[in-house]
C-alpha cells in the first residue's frame, strides 16, 4: 500500500523545499482545524475555492491527459496532486497545502532565487505531474491560490502551521537495500500499487464518475513522476512513507520501520520512470544542492549511487566541509 495516493507532486513534494518545510512533530501537537470550503456560500469566492479543491483532487481529467480540451492538459501522467498531498492537501504531515500561504514568497534552493507560490506550483506541474506550466494568470491557478489561501486560514504570515511537510528522520549509516526493500514492497505495497507499481487503474465509468484516473496510483513507469521531482530523492520520499504509509497510517503510529520506508524507496528508486530534460540547471549554487538528489552533476568524491541510497552522513558532512569549494563548481 505504501502511497496509496503517491508520493513530489513532487512535488514534492508539494510543497517542501530541500528540508525547509519539513516540521518534526511537537511532543503533544496542538489540535488544527482545517477550514471546510463547502461552509463557503455559492458566491464567486465559494466557487472559486471548491474549484481549487476540485483541481486537487482531480487533477488527471481536469488540467491532465484525460482533460476533454486538448488545450488543457497540462499534467502529463495519470497522477492527482491530492496523490501527494493526502487528503486534498489539508493531512498533517502528509505534505499539506494548508499552512504554505503564508510563508511564500520564499527563497528556493533549486532556482537559487526567491519564488512565488505560483511559480511552485509550476514546478510541480513540471515535476511531479510531469506535465507543463499553468498560465499564472489563469483561472486555474487563481482557483489553486484561492483554495490554498482558505485552507491556510489559521495561520501566521511568515510561519508554518505545525505539520507542514512531512517528519525527518534519523538518516542510516548505511545505503538502503533495494533487495530488502522488493520484500517490503511485496508485503506491504503491491496490494494496492501492484507488484508491477503500475497502481490500480478505475474502469472507464469509474473514473468517468470520480474525475480520476486510478484508485491507487502508480510508482513508477510512464503514468508516474519525473525524475525531477521531490519524491524521486531518497530522503524526501523515506520521510513521507514512514509518516503515511500504508495508506491511513498517522506520524504518531507509523507501520514501517525507519530502516523499511529507506529500503523500500531504495527498491522504488531503481524503477523507470519519465526523465526531466535540464536538470543539470538545478541548483545553481551546488553547495545547496540536496545530498540525496541522485542526477548530475555530483559534488564531492563520492559516486552516483551513494547519493541515491545513501549514506548520506559523509556527504553531509563533505559539504559542510567544502561549502565554498561545492558553490563554485560547475
Amino acid at each position: 500500500m505504501i502511497i496509496r495516493i503517491i508520493f513530489s507532486i513532487v512535488l514534492a513534494a508539494l510543497l517542501p523545499t530541500s528540508g525547509r518545510a519539513q516540521t518534526a512533530p511537537a511532543a503533544t501537537a496542538p489540535a488544527w482545524t482545517v477550514p471546510d470550503p463547502d461552509t463557503l456560500p455559492d458566491d464567486a469566492f465559494g466557487r472559486t475555492v471548491r474549484r481549487g479543491r476540485d483541481l486537487i483532487v482531480k487533477t488527471s481529467s481536469l488540467i491532465g491527459p484525460d482533460a476533454p480540451d486538448p488545450a488543457m492538459r497540462y499534467g502529463g501522467n495519470g497522477l492527482d496532486c491530492r496523490s501527494c498531498h493526502l487528503q486534498a492537501g489539508t493531512q498533517r504531515f502528509g505534505l499539506p497545502l494548508a499552512g504554505v500561504w503564508g510563508v511564500f514568497p520564499t527563497y528556493i534552493a533549486r532556482e537559487n532565487e526567491v519564488r512565488t507560490l505560483e511559480e511552485r506550483i509550476n514546478g510541480c506541474m513540471e515535476r511531479s505531474m510531469n506535465g507543463r506550466a499553468l498560465p499564472v494568470g489563469g483561472d486555474e491557478m487563481k482557483a489553486m491560490l484561492s483554495y490554498i489561501n482558505f485552507i491556510s486560514g489559521s495561520e501566521r504570515v511568515g510561519k508554518s502551521l505545525d505539520g507542514r511537510g512531512a517528519p525527518p528522520l534519523p538518516l542510516p549509516e548505511k545505503a538502503g537495500d533495494p533487495m530488502h526493500g522488493r520484500q517490503v514492497f511485496t508485503n506491504t505495497c503491491a496490494a494496492c500499487h501492484g507488484a508491477d507499481g503500475q497502481g490500480q487503474r478505475l474502469e472507464t465509468a469509474e473514473a468517468k464518475e470520480t474525475g480520476r484516473r486510478y484508485r491507487f496510483p502508480p510508482l513508477w513507469g510512464p503514468d508516474s513522476y519525473n525524475d525531477g521531482a521531490g519524491m524521486a530523492r531518497g530522503i524526501t520520499a523515506a520521510q513521507f512513507v514512514h509518516a503515511n504509509m500504508p495508506f491511513g497510517t498517522t506520524y504518531e503510529s507509523p507501520t514501517l520501520s525507519a530502516a523499511d520506508a529507506f529500503d523500500v524507496v531504495a527498491y522504488i528508486s531503481e524503477q523507470p520512470r519519465p526523465h526531466k530534460s535540464d536538470l543539470e540547471a538545478d541548483f545553481p549554487d551546488r553547495s545547496r544542492k540536496p545530498v540525496d538528489a541522485a542526477y548530475p552533476p555530483f559534488i564531492g568524491p563520492f559516486p552516483p549511487e551513494q547519493h541515491r541510497l545513501g549514506p548520506w552522513p559523509p556527504i553531509q558532512a563533505w559539504m559542510k566541509a567544502n561549502g565554498a569549494q561545492a558553490r563554485s563548481a560547475d
